[in-house]
């Protein structure tokens, strides 16, 4: 299903130009009334061309349903879940640049959707559950990328998780014992034991790149806080429901619950 937004005519080709200019560079590219809004990513018709990869593991009827987006950007899978009849859309992100670039996207394709300054450290403030929740592309960009999954965990998801971070490393994924002996040291020599790369300085001349997983260390700290991976349909997309914390063990959970 795919609802067609009431998108306004009041503008002019190049009067959205001259808006889009004006916001600064944007990251997502997202085609306003004909005008494109990054024409040259460096990844192509981006995140486009990524949500083709699995946009078919997403329902297409949302009718009724809540979503979150957590580090929206300019809005683009806001927008996308606003198509597919979600009764209501929140955006979050902590760059009032990119929330400004969502707030026009969404102004000008006629989508009525909430876009708020918050952190994902911050989840908790909004005091309610989402029937979907996206995290995509936000984790590496953390200095505490455990902690935010537990508290999206905790504090906003009710169902579904779709989840996806860059990745480097082995794509390869061992069967592991539950536990080790302290002196079993080879594992960790496997490509395929979970591992989580730390950039001290850059990646990509990008200073907020901070942890980077292998598949077998995305996939492991899914399952540790508490999603349960229903489907893989893209190399770096996961589609999760919240599960059961299965070691019953207390996670760092911050700020304290509402």
């Amino acid at each position: 299903m795919s609802t067609p937004l009431n998108a306004i005519t009041a503008l002019t080709a190049d009067e959205i130009s001259a808006t889009v200019q004006k916001l600064g560079k944007w990251f997502h590219n997202i085609d306003l009334g004909g005008v494109q809004t990054a024409p040259d990513h460096f990844l192509g018709d981006y995140p486009r061309v990524k949500f083709q990869g699995f946009a078919n593991a997403i329902p297409q009827d949302l009718t009724g349903k809540t979503v979150l987006d957590i580090g929206c950007n300019a809005g683009f899978y806001s927008i996308e879940m606003k198509r597919r009849g979600a009764a209501r859309v929140v955006g979050i992100d902590s760059d009032e640049r990119y929330l400004a670039q969502a707030r026009f996207a969404a102004e000008v394709l006629g989508a009525e959707i909430e876009f708020k300054n918050m952190s994902v450290y911050e989840v908790a403030g909004l005091n309610e559950k989402f029937d979907v929740v996206i995290f995509m592309g936000v984790l590496y960009h953390l200095r505490h990328p455990l902690l935010a999954l537990d508290l999206l965990y905790e504090n906003v998801v009710k169902d579904v998780l779709i989840f996806q971070s860059m990745q480097r490393g082995s794509d390869q994924v061992d069967t592991l014992e539950y536990d080790y002996d302290f002196w079993e040291t080879d594992i960790f020599n496997s490509p395929g034991f979970p591992v989580m790369y730390f950039i001290e300085n850059r990646y990509s001349n990008d200073p907020t790149n901070w942890w980077i997983p292998n598949q077998a260390g995305m996939e492991a700290m899914l399952r540790s806080a508490g999603f349960e991976i229903t489907a893989h349909p893209e190399k770096e997309v996961y589609i999760t429901r919240k599960g059961e914390i299965k070691d019953k063990q207390p996670r760092a959970v911050y700020p304290p619950k509402q």
